[in-house]
């Protein structure tokens, strides 16, 4: 299975690694999904890490070594050139044609991209968890 984390479940991740984006991480280390990014979700993390309400939480060592984690590990595709507006946020609109291209299902617990479940395979970090607990 393949799955795009979006920026703010790798944030949870790492602030939290007992949380459930925590072990969906945990799970992806231990090799039982592929995780896809792109630059502009690099870019996106490395941006919401870098704001003062993270940093405050994170020193910059460390969310330095995350985005090189994901960088080095996991599957780095490129951004889809064409970028359909679906999403009520037009800042989400990429993480679903990534998704799409890359033929992964979309993690999120963003309600913009929630609300197009019907549409797209996104699922909420519980549900992809538990997917992925049913799947050993």
């Amino acid at each position: 299975m393949r799955a795009v984390l979006d920026a703010n479940v790798l944030v949870s991740a790492l602030l939290s690694p007992g949380g459930t984006p925590g072990e969906i991480l945990a799970r992806w280390t231990g090799g039982e999904f592929e995780l896809v990014v792109s630059l502009h979700l690099l870019k996106e993390l490395e941006r919401t890490l870098n704001s003062p309400k993270i940093r405050d939480r994170v020193v910059a060592e460390e969310s330095a070594q995350f985005v090189a984690l994901l960088r080095d590990y996991a599957i780095l595709a490129d951004d889809p050139d064409v970028v359909p507006s679906r999403s009520p946020d037009a800042d989400d609109d990429y993480l679903l044609a990534l998704a799409e291209a890359e033929r992964a299902v979309l993690v999120s617990g963003d309600r913009h991209l929630l609300g197009l479940g019907d549409e797209f395979p996104i699922l909420t970090p519980r549900v992809f968890f538990e997917t992925l607990k049913t799947q050993r």
